[in-house]
């Protein structure tokens, strides 16, 4: 141990909250729930469903009680963190599910609820979307409550901390990150997570800095071990030298100027040096993110995912309940346009406990999901729709199909859609008769096409993080080959600027609302490429902006001509990132 304290050792991971921390650490282990397996006998068996119940009770109760204490400390915005815990303890397919597990099985509770969610863990753990997947944490923290209440076990949890530490742990869940003390908590360091993860947002409320995925951190320190948490880089460093913290003194008072000049600049229009504009939009999940986009100045919705509306609940919304939700984001922007795409629901996103509606795939990325699923389910479709017409009577929505392959798909869904605007019409319910209409291009067959479906769409929106999977063939979430998943590809190139040739040749305009939009290093290649919009996380926005005002145009067509001509991703890559760094000095 004292050997190894002497040397410095630098720790990479992934930057998550901003911001610069010293401090001895706080060892934060918490194994899972040891459960005893055993049957039931015949007579008590409505005993144990009685105690299941009672334990769904408590467990509310609890969760209600941090919610409320989340509120109060931290906010409304981090509150509804929990909202989705209560969800989980209300879904009634979870719930019945455990129940038949027990009266097929006759095993003790506690073995059957964790059975069910286990499954549903999994389940969401599989989602490509790095939002919803990151939902099997919700999942996994409210079974953990319910196994220690059912076995009648204190969970542990971080609500008191001796002195002023650096938390690192494995993975922090929802309620043990809303539980950290934050008058001692100088930093949050996790083994496993990522950027959307609830550690991750209630550092940003805190405004502590947090890096995540950084593998096997928990087996590297120890209690009371001096380490250095730098959440602008993404980097950890056990046992920093004098010299390193003198160094890291003078890159946080930087850091911090270039925060305020970063903020400054996202109050003010996203115009090149040379003068051309440049639309940059926000991606949303939920209607209450509206207040991130005008916190960060975003003109309007660039995507708003509908997924979780489908998902945050486990059952398909009615027509009204979709409407609610579409007119309120409508009207919340009245001058900007609000792009609504169609679920992307199933096969790596499906929904739990509906096996009728999702039975189970070999390859789910290439199965059955989003606009395939909705041509085989009409009337689920026609829900949709018909919610998003009424909603362009309050503003200017535009509409996007996800996963089109060909022009005949995109024909069958806007026959649909012409079917949902016959029926408004004859009831006599207000739409937007010009609301616009495009797709999303993620799928090589529709990026070799845009030529055929650039004649019968209004706009197109690039959706990179697919079309690099697919065109790449890499499972992205795959940790074995994620290293080859790369969007500076000359093929990746090569695709989005044949899909913007195509498209303006149609005088149609291209969007890209994929991580590569809000990422500064991918941005000047873009637009240089002649994307017309970007779309992107509302924090995201700042340093976008920031580094649109300190370039040219002219500068980033020549970047994209010269990326062109290259034939190594990597060599690519260094061009880009050498652009971004030369224009966006934190100095």
């Amino acid at each position: 141990m004292e050997a190894r304290a002497k040397n410095e050792v630098v720790v990479p991971g992934i930057a998550a909250s901003q911001g610069i921390a010293y401090g001895q650490v706080f060892l934060y282990i918490q194994s899972d729930v040891e459960i005893p397996s055993y049957q039931v006998d015949a007579d008590k068996r409505i005993e144990e469903i009685s105690r299941f119940e009672h334990a769904l009770l408590v467990t509310r109760q609890q969760i209600q009680k941090i919610r409320d204490e989340v509120e109060k400390n931290l906010g409304a915005d981090e509150a509804r963190i929990f909202d989705a815990h209560l969800l989980v303890l209300e879904d009634q397919a979870l719930i019945s599910e455990t129940i038949r597990e027990f009266e097929t099985t006759s095993k003790n509770i506690e073995t059957c609820f964790n059975k069910v969610s286990q499954r549903y863990i999994k389940a969401f753990s599989e989602i490509d979307d790095e939002y919803l997947r990151e939902r099997a944490g919700d999942i996994r923290d409210v079974a953990q409550r319910m196994l220690q209440n059912l076995l009648g076990q204190a969970g542990q949890n971080l609500s008191k901390l001796a002195d002023k530490r650096a938390v690192v742990a494995n993975d922090i869940s929802p309620s043990d990150a809303a539980s950290i003390d934050r008058s001692q908590a100088i930093a949050l360091v996790t083994d496993s997570g990522s950027k959307t993860s609830h550690a991750v947002i209630v550092a940003r409320s805190m405004k502590i800095p947090a890096v995540v995925g950084v593998r096997d951190m928990t087996r590297r320190v120890r209690n009371g071990d001096w380490i250095l948490v730098d959440g602008y880089d993404g980097q950890v460093i056990i046992n920093p030298t004098e010299q390193t913290l003198f160094r890291y003194g003078k890159i946080q008072l930087q850091k911090k100027g270039f925060e305020q000049r970063m903020f400054d600049a996202s109050k003010l229009p996203a115009v090149t040096l040379d003068g051309a504009a440049v639309i940059l939009r926000a991606n949303i999940e939920k209607v209450d993110e509206v207040k991130l986009v005008r916190e960060n100045s975003a003109s309007g919705v660039g995507l708003f995912r509908t997924e979780f509306l489908y998902l945050s609940d486990n059952r398909v919304p009615s027509e009204e309940e979709q409407y609610a939700a579409y007119k309120a984001v409508a009207e919340a922007f009245p001058d900007e346009p609000v792009v609504i795409r169609t679920l992307d629901l199933g096969g790596d996103k499906p929904m739990t406990g509906n096996p009728d509606l999702f039975p189970e795939e070999s390859n789910p990325f290439l199965g059955f999901r989003a606009i395939r699923f909705c041509l085989e389910h009409k009337e689920i479709f026609k829900d949709q729709l018909r919610a998003i017409l009424r909603a362009s009577a309050h503003g200017k929505v535009q509409l996007m199909y996800p996963m089109i392959s060909g022009s005949e798909e995109l024909a069958r869904a806007n026959a649909v859609l012409e079917e949902c605007r016959a029926e408004l019409k004859k009831d006599g319910v207000a739409f937007d008769a010009k609301m616009a209409v495009g797709a999303m291009i993620e799928i090589p067959s529709a990026a070799v096409t845009a030529d055929i479906l650039a004649k019968e769409c209004d706009f197109f929106s690039i959706g990179t993080n697919d079309l690099i999977q697919y065109l790449l063939a890499i499972d992205r979430v795959n940790d074995r080959i994620a290293h080859l998943y790369e969007p500076t590809h000359p093929a990746v190139l090569r695709t989005i600027k044949q899909i913007v040739d195509e498209a303006h040749r149609q005088k149609i305009k291209v969007s890209v609302c994929g991580e590569m939009a809000g990422d500064p290093v991918y941005v000047p290649l873009l637009l240089g490429l002649g994307v017309d919009e970007l779309s992107m996380t509302p924090p995201l926005l700042p340093a976008v902006k920031y580094l649109v005002r300190a370039m040219k145009m002219s500068e980033a067509k020549k970047l994209a001509k010269d990326a062109l001509e290259l034939t190594s991703p990597k060599e690519i890559y260094a061009l880009a990132d050498k652009f971004c760094r030369e224009r966006v000095k934190s100095e």
